[in-house]
């Protein structure tokens, strides 16, 4: 009987070893803002996935040659050119969802450096909903960090992902906010 109470010890021991050396958890952020406009009118000013002018920190949207259709927008690519003083930083992004009905996209990031975003295997929502007849501007997104090992350096930590990914959508909502008002 001991070799066997020994046996499930050492496996029950071995399983809380593993579930604490285990990788990254996944992250989210989810950021919104009520605007002073119909929510037509802000869904026409970012609702275009090949148009992302109206966020400060895109210089240029750049749609890439095998890009699809307009009547078929799933699979759409994106390189978003950055503001930047050196180089030129870029964010490769696809569409995985294309709903103008409900005023919404999902898509995805395909290739980006860490040192540009310090994400990895990152997607996200951009949707225009009605509240009371005001848009509300609900930007929600999954990532992990971009070190995908234990102990990462500070710069690709959960920490910095979260931060660097509540800058973009905030500095997004910001801009929205000073063009269209906030909501009272």
């Amino acid at each position: 009987m001991k070799p066997v109470l020994t046996v499930a010890l050492a496996a029950m021991l071995s399983m809380v070893g593993a579930a604490h050396a285990h990788g990254p958890v996944r992250l989210k952020v989810e950021l919104t803002e009520t605007l002073n406009a119909a929510p037509d009118e802000v869904w026409a000013a970012i609702g275009k996935f090949d148009d992302m002018g109206w966020h400060p920190a895109v210089a240029t949207t750049e749609m890439t040659a095998d890009s699809a259709s307009a009547t078929e927008p799933e699979k759409s690519t994106r390189v978003l050119h950055l503001r930047a003083d050196a180089g030129d930083p870029t964010i490769t992004e696809q569409l995985t969802k294309w709903q103008p009905e409900k005023r919404c996209y999902a898509y995805r990031i395909t290739a980006v450096e860490v040192t540009v975003l310090p994400v990895t295997n990152y997607a996200s929502t951009l949707c225009v909903n009605d509240q009371d007849g005001k848009a509300r501007v609900v930007w929600k997104g999954g990532f992990y960090r971009g070190f995908p090992n234990n102990d990462p350096p500070a710069e690709l930590n959960d920490d910095a992902a979260t931060a660097a990914v509540t800058g973009i959508y905030q500095a997004g909502l910001d801009a929205l906010a000073e063009r269209f008002g906030k909501a009272e």
